[in-house]
C-alpha cells in the first residue's frame, strides 16, 4: 500500500498486530507510549462496544500530538462467551479457567480499531465467531505451559497449537481473531491517504 508520504504509527505492544500490519504496509513504526490504562474503560458498555472504546482510549492517550503527516492506529480485542467478557488472563489459573469456559462452545471475538491523524478520527469494529472442540485438561495445561498465552484475549492465539487442534470452524475474519481486522484497517487508511 502506498502511503503517499504519510507516516504510519502503530500504538500496540502486540507482536501479532505488528506482523499483520507488516503484511499490509512496508513502512510503519511502533510507538507504544500511551497513558491510557485499560481498566479505565467504561465497564457499563455492551460487549460489542468495549473494544472500540478501548481502542479510542489508547489513541486519545497517545503521548504526544500527531504531526500533519502522521496517522496513528490503535486496536483492542475481547472474547465474549456465555456473556462473560474475557481480556488477557492475569496468569496460568485465569488462563486455564478461560480455556475451560471456551471448551466445546462457540464464542465471539470482537476487535475494535481506531485510525486518527491530527485532524480527525475514524473507527470500526469487527466480530468473528470461533468454535472450540472440547479440550481436555491435559491439552489446556500443555498449551498454557508451552505457549504462555497471557498477552492474548481469551487466553489463546488462533495461529498457535491450540488453534491447530481445537478450532474446527470460524465465521468471520481470521485476522480479527488474531487482533487486527486488516481489511478494515486498509479501508480506513484509504480515507486518510
Amino acid at each position: 500500500m502506498d502511503t503517499k508520504g504519510k507516516h504510519i504509527i502503530l500504538c500496540s505492544n502486540s507482536p501479532r498486530r505488528k506482523e499483520l500490519l507488516g503484511g499490509l504496509l512496508t513502512d510503519f513504526v511502533v510507538d507504544t507510549d500511551s497513558s491510557f490504562v485499560e481498566n479505565m474503560a467504561d465497564a457499563g458498555l455492551p460487549p460489542e462496544m468495549l473494544p472500540l472504546s478501548l481502542a479510542i482510549g489508547k489513541s486519545n492517550g497517545f503521548h504526544r500530538p500527531l504531526k500533519e503527516d502522521e496517522i496513528l492506529i490503535t486496536a483492542d480485542t475481547i472474547v465474549v462467551c456465555d456473556g462473560i467478557i474475557m481480556g488477557k488472563p492475569s496468569g496460568p489459573a485465569q488462563a486455564r479457567q478461560m480455556l475451560k469456559t471456551l471448551s466445546g462452545k462457540t464464542h465471539s471475538v470482537i476487535t475494535g480499531i481506531c485510525v486518527r491523524d491530527s485532524k480527525r478520527m475514524e473507527t470500526a469494529s469487527d466480530t468473528a465467531k470461533v468454535t472450540f472442540t472440547s479440550l481436555s485438561d491435559q491439552e489446556i495445561d500443555y498449551y498454557i505451559e508451552n505457549y504462555r498465552p497471557f498477552d492474548k484475549a481469551g487466553a489463546y492465539g488462533i495461529q498457535e497449537w491450540i488453534g491447530y487442534i481445537g478450532i474446527p470452524s470460524i465465521e468471520g475474519s481470521f485476522y480479527t481473531v488474531m487482533g487486527l481486522p486488516v481489511h478494515l484497517v486498509y479501508e480506513l487508511l484509504l480515507r486518510f491517504i
